[in-house]
């Protein structure tokens, strides 16, 4: 690679001296170029979820522009958002990935829900909000086996976090795609902003940045814990489906030896 580090943490990176993300989000240096997080995560993927067209009139004639938002992550506890605008579809859109690659957080990841308690780090530790604008987001842990209970947005970025279950409520329209994305984007931030004691650490199995874990299938005994009592079979009652109506041997009307009336 034909780069030239111009900041200090560029320069630590590029002499080998820091070889993780994680050792470069502790330093506290400021991220301003993107090759580091090319030479630090070189399995890094990327989506665009929302390119638009804006129109400018000026004395000279309508002008065009378009912005471009992008989710960049490596599916593992690494995730970015940037937002940016320019002339051309191509450019804009590389631009933005530059820009969603410098607001890269290592969020943290847990088994914070009380109806799972399988200690894997596949939902969140605790329940997040985020808020951008007029869109409110709240990101609730769920059970393994859940997936991802939220809007099609939402699910794009959870997944290029690396959350696998997670249960989602918003608040006012979600169809502003914007801010519903940096929303969610700043209840990922939220989990890195809350601090945690060593026990709830230990408790909650909370852990920051990548751990390597794959989705499975949920076992059949909690499959059974989480469903409600209405959902679950019913036992067959041994003696019989229920109780006959009138048992005795002679009905009331008439079944008698002196009920019936003579005429």
């Amino acid at each position: 690679m034909d780069w030239v580090p111009k900041t200090e943490l560029g320069r630590l990176v590029f002499e080998g001296k820091i070889t993780t993300m994680s050792d470069a989000i502790s330093t506290r240096l400021p991220l301003r170029e993107p090759e580091i997080v090319d030479i630090l995560l070189p399995d890094l993927t990327d989506e665009v979820l929302d390119i638009n067209m804006v129109q400018r009139m000026t004395d000279s004639g309508r002008r065009v522009r378009f912005a471009a938002t992008v989710v960049v992550g490596n599916g593992d506890g690494f995730v970015g958002l940037g937002r940016t605008k320019g002339k051309e579809v191509g450019p804009t859109i590389r631009k933005a990935i530059d820009v969603a690659k410098l607001q890269m957080i290592e969020i943290k990841r847990g088994c914070g829900s009380w109806q799972c308690g399988c200690g894997q780090p596949h939902s969140l530790p605790f329940e997040v909000r985020g808020k951008s604008s007029s869109v409110e987001v709240f990101l609730r842990p769920a059970p393994r086996g859940t997936s991802l209970a939220t809007g099609d947005i939402s699910k794009k970025i959870l997944t290029m976090a690396g959350v696998q279950d997670v249960w989602g409520m918003t608040k006012v329209h979600t169809k502003t795609t914007v801010n519903y994305a940096f929303a969610v984007f700043d209840a990922l931030k939220r989990t890195v902003d809350m601090r945690v004691t060593e026990d709830q650490t230990l408790e909650l199995n909370i852990a920051s940045g990548p751990v390597g874990i794959q989705s499975s299938e949920v076992d059949t005994e909690q499959i059974e814990d989480i469903m409600p009592d209405t959902a679950k079979p019913r036992e067959e009652n041994p003696r019989g489906r229920g109780r006959r109506r009138g048992g005795g041997s002679a009905g009331r009307r008439g079944g008698g030896s002196g009920g019936g009336r003579k005429r």
